[in-house]
Parts: structure tokens; sequence; C-alpha cells
């Protein structure tokens, strides 16, 4: 098991990181951020993927998905990736990891692969 930050620091070594934050969807506040804050104001990105995660479990629920879990949601921008994922851990329930990374200098397959990794020995 990793705490907060060793889990925001293997984050941030995943090829092409630019920020990582742990979020709280009913506050929208980021409960640990790392990254250098110069391409992404985290704390910013934060709320805003609020909003994205609370629409999509609005939408689940209207379409009577109960017996399915959000893994990730990816949104592709001309040079960045966001990925958002959910915990799904019991102690991590209405918390997301908030990764962004560099589309030339990452590997989207891969990135997803660690940030579930690290999703599953977060400790909270």
């Amino acid at each position: 098991m990793a705490n907060l930050e060793t889990s925001l620091k293997e984050a941030m070594a995943i090829d092409g990181a630019i920020g990582v934050a742990l979020v709280d969807y009913g506050s929208g506040m980021a409960l640990g951020t790392l990254g250098d804050g110069g391409e992404l104001d985290l704390n910013v990105a934060a709320a805003g993927n609020t909003d994205v995660v609370r629409a999509k479990m609005r939408a689940m629920e209207l379409l009577n998905l109960h017996d399915n879990e959000i893994e990730d949601i990816l949104v592709t921008l001309t040079s960045q990736y966001h990925l958002v994922r959910p915990l799904t851990m019991p102690n991590g329930r209405g918390l997301f990891l908030f990764l962004a990374l560099n589309r030339t200098r990452s590997n989207l397959a891969m990135a997803r692969h660690q940030l579930k990794r690290i999703e599953l020995k977060l400790e909270i």
C-alpha cells in the first residue's frame, strides 16, 4: 500500500505526466496535487473535472447502469490527454485521480495501466 504523496510521485513518473491530483468530487477540492503548474492549474482542473465526473455518474444512473463502474474518463486535447479515474475501493468512494499528460511524450495505454496500478496501491 502507498500513501498519497508516494502515489502522486509515482503518477508523475509516468511518461509525459504534466500534473496529477487526487480530488473529492463532492466538493471539487483537490486533496493533493503534484506538478510544476506551468502548463496547468491543477486546482482549476480538479474543480472542472468534478463536473465531468458528476455528469457521467448522473448519466449512468439515468441509464440504469448500476452494475457498472467507471474505469476512467479520457478527454483528448490537441496537445494533452486528461485522464480521470474514479476510485473504486470502499475507502476511496467520492474521490478521483486526475492525470494530465503531454500527448507527444506519453503512451496512453501505458498511462492508463500505470494509473490503475497506482489506484490499487493507494491507501486513503
